[in-house]
């Protein structure tokens, strides 16, 4: 099936405080962000209606922003309020959401203290990350080349465009060897994440996943690990040694639009998608569509 470019949609995209028709949202080839990076972004799912932790969303991207030194000049309530109405513009109540705050074009330079900041956010639908199939039984992934960075190089908390660059490389050089995506270390050795996703193991009934000070702490991690805890499974995070995983039975990744994966591979290293993370992976599709 062909894919429908992003550019050549129907449709509204909220820019600015206003919406404009899908194709006409535009921002001139000369924006700072284009250039230099200064944008960030979020990632966000609505179930039925209702965008899933949108205010913690929101939140964050606030903070990213301020983390690449700008401001946007937009509350979080009035995020939250121009997310729901872009949802309720395109008459979707199951969707992808994405904000995306840049600096503008008024100074094209290192430099950016006279550049305007911008927010837009575009809805579409995007019903899998993984291939369903695939994901049933776990998917493989390879290790990357690339490593996330040093927290004393790079803004390592934000959800900051310029840090996926080497998550797109990373991705696209598993995919064009058979893999779904990439595990990454940080930058002392240790297992960080994959492209998109955090990631957790199983160890005798205990689930163990690395510390992410130095990396973003997805806001469904959080979730995974509350429901895990409430569910009376112990949570160990801690930094994790690649050898380490051949001590582990099961493995799976979570994220917005991963929601809770199970893994079978990474690198030479196999897992058995099994109860635990076959639960939670159930536990978390109940938890963000309302299923008692």
């Amino acid at each position: 099936m062909a894919l429908v470019p992003f550019d050549d949609r129907d449709g509204w995209i909220w820019m600015d405080g206003e919406f404009v028709p899908w194709r006409e949202a535009k921002t001139h080839v000369l924006t700072h962000a284009l250039h230099y990076g200064s944008s960030v972004f979020e990632g966000e799912r609505m179930y039925g209606g209702e965008i899933f932790k949108l205010t913690e969303h929101s939140e964050r991207l606030v903070r990213s922003a301020e983390l690449l030194d700008f401001t946007l000049p937009w509350s979080v309530a009035e995020i939250d309020a121009a997310c729901k109405a872009t949802c309720e513009k395109m008459g979707m109540e199951d969707a992808y959401v994405r904000p995306v705050a840049y600096l503008g074009p008024e100074q094209t330079s290192v430099s950016a203290l006279n550049n305007k900041p911008h927010l837009a956010i575009a809805v579409w639908d995007w019903p899998s990350y993984f291939d369903p199939e695939v994901k049933k039984k776990g998917i493989r992934l390879e290790w990357a080349k690339w490593r996330r960075p040093d927290p004393a190089t790079a803004p390592t908390t934000a959800k900051a465009a310029g840090l996926y660059m080497i998550c797109t490389m990373s991705k696209n050089a598993a995919e064009k060897r058979g893999f779904s995506d990439a595990m990454m270390l940080d930058w002392r050795g240790y297992v960080a994440e994959a492209t998109g996703a955090n990631v957790f193991f199983v160890q005798d009934g205990v689930i163990h996943t690395p510390d992410v000070t130095h990396i973003l702490n997805g806001i469904t991690r959080q979730t995974v690990i509350d429901i895990a805890r409430a569910k009376g499974i112990e949570v160990v995070v801690r930094h994790i040694r690649p050898e380490e995983l051949s001590t582990f039975s099961e493995c799976f990744l979570t994220g917005s639009a991963a929601e809770v994966t199970p893994v079978q591979q990474i690198g030479e290293y196999t897992f058995t998608p099994g109860d635990l993370s076959l639960g939670l992976m159930e536990d978390y599709g109940k938890l963000v569509r309302r299923i008692a």
